[in-house]
């Protein structure tokens, strides 16, 4: 199964390569906003894993996109990339939406209003078993999902983190407070959530394993000649 997935991933990575070459090296979520942030840990459940159980206070990067950079107001799959800067190596979350049930956190859904609930789809492998996170809205305020005016908009904005084992229920673990934009709106940024794991988590399964080739694609069409 692992071996069918990697395969999968890398027959993908083919016109995925050739799609990232037209959009500047990202063949999803090519159009989005960054801004700061900042992620507190309030102590989350205690399953062995330090990152989600302790308690800080860190400055983020955060960027809204829309998956397959369709037009606004049309829905789109949205994605809510999170960085944390961390001596060598960031750690990085990649969201998207999806639903919040038992099942439903396993499956895309499209939306329009980025103040919506994202889930990593893609599990990780921690002491606790596989772990998945989520990020859910904070308020009732609703958010567009377009890249201008999204900048605009966002400062302010919060959500809850949570993280589920299996599953489970969600358990929070700290809240994601948008700041502001950090001047152009969607600069060069890309996130890794395969390399760049949360301490003591590995980036793991069938998500995992179909993802990794498409990274190795983008990064080599990022850094290749520019398809004219």
């Amino acid at each position: 199964m692992a071996d069918a997935l990697a395969l999968a991933g890398r027959l993908v990575a083919v016109p995925l390569a050739a799609l990232a070459r037209r959009r500047h090296g990202k063949p999803m979520h090519p159009r989005g906003a960054v801004l700061d942030a900042v992620l507190e840990r309030s102590g989350g459940p205690d399953w062995g894993v330090p990152w989600l159980a302790g308690a800080a206070r860190e400055p983020a990067v955060v960027r809204f996109s829309r998956g397959a950079g369709l037009p606004a107001p049309l829905p789109d799959l949205l994605g809510l990339a999170v960085r944390l800067p961390d001596g060598d190596r960031p750690v990085d979350l990649l969201l998207s939406t999806t639903g919040r049930g038992r099942r439903t956190r396993y499956l895309p859904v499209l939306r329009a209003d980025a103040a919506a609930a994202y889930t990593s789809l893609m599990g990780y492998r921690c002491a606790a078993g596989t772990v998945r996170l989520a990020a859910v809205p904070d308020g009732p305020a609703a958010l567009p999902s377009d890249p201008g005016p999204v900048a605009a908009a966002a400062p302010g904005t919060a959500f809850r983190l949570l993280a589920a084992r299996g599953g489970g229920d969600w358990v929070p673990f700290g809240r994601l407070l948008v700041t502001a934009p950090v001047g152009e709106v969607d600069p060069d940024l890309r996130f890794d959530a395969v390399r760049n794991p949360p301490p003591g988590m590995l980036a793991d399964g069938p998500m995992a394993r179909f993802r990794a080739p498409a990274y190795a694609a983008a990064q080599e069409a990022r850094t290749g000649p520019p398809d004219e």
